[in-house]
């Protein structure tokens, strides 16, 4: 077998032997999101955020983009993985799930790295420099939106970097033709264009809800 079921206890387990491992910041924010109900769904797991943290490392991250914010957890594992000096630039539309990212930001010590602009991400992007220097890109926001900020962004990542791409298998529907709700149907096309983009080298992971991750060539 290639796979196995992941289970909590195994996703547990793989956690607890990783070097970030979730600390009460973490734990107060994962539980204030809890409360929000079945929208806390859209949180990255403790496992996805050891590896973002680990590629803003790798990539030696000092500029960042995350396009869809949610309560902050993936943004803060991003924010702790860059440079001394590094910037976060989280584009959402909700005031008041940011709000709860924010507090944890400020607790976490990692404020100043982090800037949020609250408006529709494609504005915010548009009005980005077009030069190449952002490191690491992470997208993880309305499905639809995808492409349109694939486009914007591409040129912006300096050869070397990362654009990382949450939620491309979308529990699995991807490879299910009957599936062809709005979301399903623009990951697909989405995948379809990465996949064709010579500007970039691919991987799509099998781990999480899929995650693409592209190397700016």
């Amino acid at each position: 077998m290639r796979s196995f079921l992941v289970t909590d206890v195994v996703r547990s387990y793989a956690v607890s032997h990783g070097s970030w491992r979730p600390d009460t910041v973490v734990r107060e924010l994962q539980a204030e999101t809890a409360q929000l109900g079945d929208v806390a769904g859209m949180q990255i797991g403790d496992d996805q955020g050891q590896l973002l943290t680990m590629l803003a490392r790798l990539t030696g991250a000092r500029r960042a983009v995350e396009v869809g914010t949610f309560t902050g957890y993936s943004s803060m594992c991003i924010a702790r993985g860059l440079e001394e000096g590094g910037s976060l630039l989280c584009c959402d539309v909700s005031a008041e799930w940011t709000e709860i990212g924010r507090r944890a930001w400020a607790s976490a010590g990692l404020a100043d790295r982090i800037e949020l602009r609250i408006a529709p991400a494609l504005e915010t992007l548009r009005a980005l420099p077009a030069a190449a220097d952002i490191d690491l890109v992470f997208i993880d926001a309305d499905k639809p939106g995808y492409a349109a900020y694939w486009a914007e962004l591409v040129p912006r990542v300096r050869p070397g970097g990362l654009l990382l791409a949450d939620n491309v298998l979308w529990s699995g529907h991807i490879t299910d033709p009957e599936v062809t709700d709005a979301n399903t149907t623009a990951l697909r096309a989405f995948n379809d264009l990465v996949a064709s983009d010579d500007r970039v080298d691919t991987v799509v992971l099998t781990a999480f809800d899929g995650l693409t991750i592209a190397r700016r060539r």
